[in-house]
């Protein structure tokens, strides 16, 4: 089944490229069936967040009422890039199979080395400079979060 689904992953990147998208498709299984497809929908919908595997995920939570996704699967037509990575960690996600990888999207233009090089610099030594600033309330938000009784976490 995993060869199946993988192919309806490119199926959908093929079909995405044709009507104006990016050349990357995405789904999500549970108990083999499929909850939830997309492909990139990056231009279309002006979202530079809007990656398959993301708007995959979204969609499956969506359809669960989760926002956890432990007992399903991801099919993608290539590896995720680094925040589809992340966005699969947070989703729980029991497995990913994908067919093209990392080099082969950059050989097509899609090249996401400069942010794995990115993530192991300091903040302020990252191309785009990220600067600590020290607020005295800056930790509010979680001194509230952590008095707060019947959080939901995740």
């Amino acid at each position: 089944m995993h060869r199946e689904f993988l192919q309806q992953a490119i199926d959908l990147a093929c079909e995405n490229v044709v009507n104006g998208g990016g050349p990357f498709g995405a789904l999500v299984v549970k108990d083999q069936i499929v909850i939830a497809s997309s492909g990139n929908r990056v231009t279309p919908n002006l979202d530079p967040t809007a990656h398959a595997e993301i708007m995959a995920i979204r969609l499956a939570c969506q359809y669960l009422t989760d926002f956890q996704l432990t007992d399903c699967t991801l099919y993608t037509s290539c590896e995720p890039c680094p925040m589809c990575l992340g966005a699969i960690y947070w989703a729980r996600l029991k497995g990913v199979y994908f067919a093209c990888n990392r080099f082969d999207a950059a050989a097509a233009g899609f090249d996401d080395s400069f942010i794995y090089d990115e993530i192991p610099k300091q903040p302020a030594q990252r191309r785009i400079a990220m600067q600590y600033l020290n607020l005295p309330e800056a930790g509010s938000p979680f001194q509230i979060w952590n008095q707060l009784a019947g959080k939901i976490r995740y």
